[in-house]
């Protein structure tokens, strides 16, 4: 917790604008050039958009589907990744409907911010700004980690562009984080030793370091993104049963029995008791990375969700893994 007040601190004494941006071009261009890499092991997207925001340009991904494929899917990722933080995932629906993976303004990747955020509420603004310039009708709405509150954001900001909500591990909106969570993001996000840096992905990500420490596409783009940009995010804020309540779509949370930091069983519990027609699944090999975790099963549980979605919303769905 030291750490993130002097994080905190620094923030406050250096004159830096209070949006997103990076920090030096060099570590800029090692994540680019990663983040081409991690997508290049995947079909190539039909084609990208620069969408104009409120809060600056938000870049999407598009994979197109078939005609007559059933709703668009919107995947909104965790922090410092972007679209290729889905790269394990999109094999599996690539072809079956037209996906469209955003990066988020405020955060690194291609998108950029303009204007600071006011408060999470923010986070949906941009998001159904970009769904409607984009024309998609009413969409699944995806969202892991940082991007699980994020979409559910855009659900309580625009309920009627969302089909379906599933979130994966979302961070704060049912249950708080753990105060550990705190000081290895600091850890994460200061200058500090690269070792220090690998445990604290580790602890953040359910993880072993030796784990971390195998370079990967994917892992050096996060690390350069650790590295070289200053995000201008609001913490996301944990929903009261209400907020929770006016959620009427279709709702899906998947939970990581290990090393959550989503609020573990308890978030379950909760949201259990407030939306009875819930699905929610606990995983019990799963970690926070639970997308990459259960990718094969994730991949095929979450179709069918969307297919239940959209034949008969509402109606109350199964529980649990088998």
């Amino acid at each position: 917790m030291f750490l993130l007040a002097l994080g905190k601190a620094a923030d406050i004494a250096a004159p830096e604008p209070q949006v997103g941006h990076w920090r030096n071009e060099r570590a800029r261009g090692d994540y680019l050039s990663s983040y081409r890499a991690v997508l290049s092991g995947i079909d190539a997207p039909t084609h990208t958009r620069d969408i104009p925001t409120d809060f600056g340009t938000a870049r999407a991904t598009i994979w197109q589907g078939p005609e007559g494929s059933g709703n668009p899917v919107l995947l909104v990722p965790g922090r410092a990744s972007g679209a290729p933080m889905w790269a394990e995932n999109l094999p599996s629906w690539i072809g079956t409907r037209t996906i469209v993976a955003l990066d988020p303004v405020g955060d690194a990747g291609l998108s950029t911010q303009s204007t600071p955020f006011a408060g999470p509420e923010d986070q949906g603004r941009w998001i159904s700004q970009a769904v409607h310039a984009l024309d998609l009708g009413p969409v699944h709405v995806v969202g892991h980690s940082f991007g699980g509150a994020t979409a559910t954001e855009f659900a309580l900001a625009d309920p009627g562009q969302v089909t379906s909500l599933a979130l994966l591990e979302p961070v704060m909106v049912a249950r708080p984080m753990p105060p550990s969570i705190y000081f290895w993001a600091a850890i994460a996000s200061l200058p500090t030793p690269q070792a220090w840096r690998d445990r604290a992905f580790a602890e953040i990500g359910g993880t072993t370091v030796q784990e971390v420490q195998t370079r990967t596409p994917m892992s050096e783009m996060i690390s350069s993104a650790s590295r070289a940009y200053s995000p201008a995010l609001p913490l996301p804020r944990t929903l009261s049963d209400e907020q929770w309540g006016n959620l009427r779509m279709p709702l899906r949370l998947d939970i990581g029995a290990n090393s959550s930091i989503a609020g573990g069983e308890g978030s379950i519990s909760r949201i259990n008791a407030l939306i009875p027609t819930a699905t929610t699944v606990l995983w019990p090999e799963a970690t926070h990375s639970l997308p990459m975790d259960e990718r094969d099963r994730i991949g095929a549980e979450l179709t069918l969700f969307w297919e239940k979605s959209e034949r008969s919303e509402g109606a109350p769905p199964d529980k649990g893994v088998d």
